[in-house]
């Protein structure tokens, strides 16, 4: 058994894949995803879809690399994160990457997401690029350790997933990790502990070492667990019941 901890599949690169998307879950032993909201905008498409679906459920929230979005207000996310398959808030966070300038906005919009988290006790989905001081500075600040949450597709040093992990906060491994060139991010994953460990996809991007070029999909979360456990020295079996039952835990899923 696994889990996809974070992908998109709500995306409509998925529209005419999605049965696709879900055989080949099932043969790989995915068992569950986590559909991650990047917008208000597109929230009833992804719950259109976890209700059709047992083995899927969902975020609410708006990305920080969407400038143009609606904004989320505390109140909304609370009411939207009611939905019985809503498991967290989220994606929020900070990216200093593909946005430059003057990024108020951008830190106000996590901070409005950490709050709601709190009110409404559900984890935070946390996006960080070339922004992990103030990520981390503001998480501190706005008590975002009550909530509790994920660092996604972590690519930050083991300083910064010691401090999230801190925090309480889990470090989730994308595709990344089984890159050749990702030797910062591969001794990450051998130094991050078991219990505080999720695999995920973030498809449609980042899709793994042997797939690299081809549409990312739950089902190759199989390739990352792999990567870990053999970073690790590890067997897979064990990397795949330790990250699942991580995540039931963090998104209280019975």
């Amino acid at each position: 058994m696994l889990v996809d901890s974070h992908c998109h599949i709500d995306f409509p690169e998925f529209s005419d894949k999605i049965e696709s998307v879900f055989a080949l879950m099932h043969e790989n032993g995915v068992e569950r995803a986590l559909c991650v909201s990047v917008c208000l905008e597109d929230f009833p498409r992804i719950i259109a879809l976890v209700e059709r679906h047992p083995h899927l459920v969902a975020s609410v929230g708006v990305h920080p690399d969407h400038e143009g979005a609606s904004e989320a207000s505390i109140a909304k996310l609370i009411e939207l994160a009611g939905h019985p398959k809503v498991v967290a808030i989220g994606e929020t966070g900070l990216d200093y990457y593909r946005l430059k300038g003057n990024l108020e906005w951008q830190r106000e919009r996590f901070r409005t997401h950490i709050r709601a988290a709190r009110a409404c006790r559900k984890p935070l989905i946390i996006h960080t690029r070339e922004a992990a001081v103030d990520t981390l500075r503001i998480m501190r600040e706005e008590g975002a350790g009550q909530a509790g949450g994920v660092m996604h597709c972590f690519t930050e040093t083991w300083e910064v997933a010691e401090a999230a992990m801190a925090l309480g906060f889990y470090i989730s491994f994308s595709g990344i990790v089984t890159f050749k060139n990702a030797k910062e991010i591969k001794e990450v994953a051998r130094r991050v502990p078991l219990n505080r460990l999720l695999v995920e996809t973030d498809a449609p991007y980042l899709a793994p070492i042997p797939f690299r070029g081809k549409l990312n999909q739950p089902g190759y979360v199989k390739s990352v667990a792999e990567e870990i456990a053999k970073l690790k020295n590890l067997h897979y079996d064990q990397i795949a019941r330790e990250t699942t039952s991580n995540f039931n835990q963090l998104f209280n899923i019975l």
